[in-house]
């Protein structure tokens, strides 16, 4: 089904040769890794002279509604006079409006002023989901668009779409660039064709499965080509593509041809299509075989994407394989709650409590066509089970209105509800405890479905195709593969009308009023005051970690959470509130030590700390305005592997606003969530990997110099921690800074960065 090749991969004449074949059958084609797709795209795009470094500009930006108020507010503290690119903001993420009053609805309204201010494209609540938007209004062949939400992929479209914290949308705002080293680019060679009953879920969770946890794909570009890509429809090539995320890869692409053209066309934007391919000798750093015809349905079990199991190797080892998943939970929460999923299983198989299709990967039209169709003579019963299905845009709803599909669903007991992404990270339809559920959404971590493991409360997310949902909804929720039930898959082709974009959305791109105010809710606040990097630390463990991969779900829970976005300290109350209870309370005691130090007053139990870790006494002494202290107080966390998942930047912004200064960690699970901790002022330190962090939470790190090594990049500094009255030596490393970077670090946030701008050039 998928086999990764490792080594260096040529295309020539439309085939895949090593390196060494290639040289031997073409010795007059040179290999050239600037003739990828990837490449093609990224050099019209770059601005730097380093062949291994870039600097790049992108064609558009898009946000929702719970990242797009902080990095308004950021980017017009900074400046900000216009949007000098489209920039669209959708509202899929906080519209239920259920949670704090009026805060969800204010954040809205300070959208659609910004869009009018600013000149930028306000999509209102339940119109579209974000990438359904982009898709059908952005996108373009070889264009490249930033969104600040992880699943930022518009790859089948023949565009590089990347996912980034809010921080890098500030920098495209006000004329910067985004920095990343030269990237690798994988091949993926793409034959057959799917089997009836398999969807792009199941190719997903294959890939993801086969790459994720090897990391095979981290912080590279996909790339697919190959004959079975003609085989695949645009919504399932859509599919596939926005899950490349969960590979941790940095973006995606594929070959586009006449499908792609077609789209374009009916979308109104026949303009946008051209031929991409990759030249005569594109070279890449590895490839993934991907047969379609050998893909099966497919099960990822909680609690990651990549945790991939065939349905009928599942339910054939049931027993096992939930037990497995079980202990899993319970030594991720050291055995408080339980979660009981070998219940589900009963004599006539597994039984499911709930099914969702939705979002940017479950709600397209394909999808809902055929879940109706194979729902056409079932029925989702008036049990326990219960089904819902959410269109990704308003065209889409429309389409599906128009022929029938939404009154034949709707009379086989599914539930219709808007263009929302809810599902996907909590914020609606939560299961019950102990729940199950099959969801073809995108990311099923831990108590991203909303339950909450302090409350006593656990439930579970399996993502699926969405056949193999309909199927196991048409056996009143019995896990059912939908290449065991036979169906017609036929339906009418997608009609586009863009009547509900037209008549609803407010387009003001190049047209900004720059004479309105924006309007402002009681929940919308700035940032708090941070200070510069001081000459050196003296940090405390607030959090110690030691999961294999820790997701940004769980640094900064999802959900309801979500509604205090726009209110920094409000919401850093949440940090790590799912994962570790007390780290907030912990971290604000360092906080307080840090604003009583600036007010000249030393705790007693960092005076101690730093005088057996130094020799010296720490006396009392306030800062002067503007300049580093000698030495600054702060919490840090440690976790194996931080920062996989979302793009949101609250997973670092709120560590910063409870007085965090830095990360502990093996490794980075993604460039975003590193660059997020750079962008807020937090120090990325690395560990060895052979060095066993024992280290327990209120342990004293010092770090001597540290504002002095940044400032010359100085890859490792020796740094000292205080554990149980004893001291032992750490190496920390800090490699791969940008100058930006350095500055951003120095200064203790980007926003101070931008703020020595504004001075600079004022003097």
């Amino acid at each position: 089904m998928m086999e990764y090749r490792e080594g260096k991969f040529c295309y020539i004449n439309g085939s895949v040769l090593t390196a060494e074949e290639a040289a031997a059958k073409h010795p007059g084609i040179r290999p050239d890794p600037a003739a990828t797709m990837s490449r093609q795209i990224l050099d019209t795009h770059n601005k730097s002279d380093d062949p291994s470094q870039m600097r790049i500009t992108f064609d558009s930006l898009v946000s929702h509604d719970i990242t797009y108020v902080g990095i308004i507010q950021t980017a017009r503290a900074s400046g900000l006079t216009e949007f000098p690119m489209p920039y669209a903001l959708t509202n899929c993420h906080n519209s239920l409006c259920a949670v704090g009053g009026t805060i969800n609805e204010d954040d809205h309204v300070f959208g659609l002023s910004a869009a009018r201010k600013y000149g930028g494209i306000y999509v209102p609540a339940n119109t579209s989901v974000i990438h359904q938007y982009a898709r059908e209004q952005l996108a373009g062949c070889g264009a490249m668009i930033l969104g600040s939400d992880s699943h930022t992929r518009y790859g089948a479209l023949g565009t590089l779409g990347v996912g980034e914290g809010g921080p890098e949308l500030v920098k495209q705002l006000l004329g910067n660039t985004y920095d990343i080293p030269t990237p690798q680019v994988v091949l993926v060679y793409v034959t057959g064709r799917p089997r009836p009953g398999v969807g792009p879920h199941d190719a997903a969770i294959a890939l993801c499965g086969a790459l994720f946890p090897k990391g095979y794909a981290k912080n590279k570009i996909l790339e697919f080509v190959g004959p079975g890509i003609a085989n695949l429809s645009m919504d399932f090539r859509i599919g596939i593509d926005v899950m490349t995320t969960e590979t941790t890869c940095l973006s995606s692409i594929w070959e586009t041809d006449e499908a792609v053209a077609n789209y374009y066309r009916i979308h109104g934007r026949a303009d946008r299509y051209s031929k991409i391919t990759p030249a005569e000798g594109a070279c890449y750093d590895a490839m993934i075989e991907l047969d379609l015809s050998k893909l099966e349905s497919m099960i990822a079990l909680p609690f990651h994407p990549s945790n991939a199991f065939t349905v009928h190797e599942l339910l054939a080892n049931a027993g096992d394989i939930l037990r497995e998943t079980e202990l899993a939970a319970e030594k991720s929460w050291n055995g408080k709650v339980s979660l009981r999923l070998t219940d589900k299983i009963t004599k006539d198989g597994i039984l499911i409590d709930q099914g969702i299709i939705a979002g940017c990967a479950g709600g397209m039209y394909d999808n809902i066509c055929e879940a109706a169709s194979i729902l056409k003579t079932g029925s989702a019963g008036n049990g326990y089970f219960s089904l819902s299905v959410y269109p990704s845009s308003l065209p889409v709803q429309l389409a599906l209105l128009k022929n029938g599909v939404i009154a034949s669903l709707t009379e086989s007991g599914a539930i219709l509800k808007p263009c929302f992404c809810g599902p996907c990270f909590g914020a609606g339809d939560v299961p019950a405890n102990n729940g199950l559920s099959i969801r073809h959404t995108t990311r099923n971590f831990p108590n991203r479905e909303g339950s909450r493991p302090g409350d006593g409360q656990l439930a579970a997310v399996a993502l699926m195709d969405a056949r193999s949902i309909a199927a196991t909804a048409a056996r009143g929720g019995l896990l059912t593969a939908a290449t065991d039930i036979e169906y017609d898959a036929s339906h009418a082709p997608y009609t586009y009308d863009p009547a509900p974009y037209e008549r609803r959305v407010y387009n003001g791109w190049g047209k900004p009023l720059a004479s309105e105010e924006l309007r402002f809710g009681p929940n919308i606040t700035d940032w708090p005051e941070m200070s510069p990097l001081a000459d050196s630390l003296l940090l405390r463990l607030c959090a110690v970690i030691h999961d294999p991969v820790t997701t940004t779900d769980e640094l900064i829970p999802s959900g309801e959470t979500s509604s205090y976005r726009s209110n920094p300290e409000k919401l850093s109350q949440f940090a790590l509130s799912r994962r570790v209870p007390d780290y907030v309370p912990k971290a604000k005691e360092v906080r307080k030590a840090e604003a009583d130090r600036k007010a000249g007053r030393i705790d007693p139990e960092y005076a101690a700390a730093y005088e057996a870790l130094t020799g010296t006494a720490l006396t009392a002494a306030a800062d002067e305005a503007g300049k580093p202290a000698a030495v600054g107080f702060g919490s840090v966390i440690f976790a194996n592997k931080p920062g996989d998942g979302s793009a949101r930047e609250q997973a670092a912004s709120c560590q910063k606003v409870l007085g965090g200064m830095a990360d502990l960690c093996y490794e980075y699970a993604t460039k975003r969530y590193r660059s997020n901790c750079i962008n807020w002022g937090i120090l990325p330190f690395t560990i060895p990997q052979d060095d066993p962090f024992e280290y327990e939470s209120g342990d004293f790190i010092y770090i001597p110099g540290i504002r002095k090594a940044v400032r010359d990049g100085i890859p490792e500094v020796e740094a000292k921690i205080l554990s149980d009255g004893k001291i032992y030596p750490l190496t920390l490393t800090l490699t791969g800074l940008t100058s930006d970077e350095i500055t951003i670090l120095l200064e203790g946030s980007l926003i101070n960065y931008y703020a020595l701008q504004r001075k600079e050039k004022l003097a």
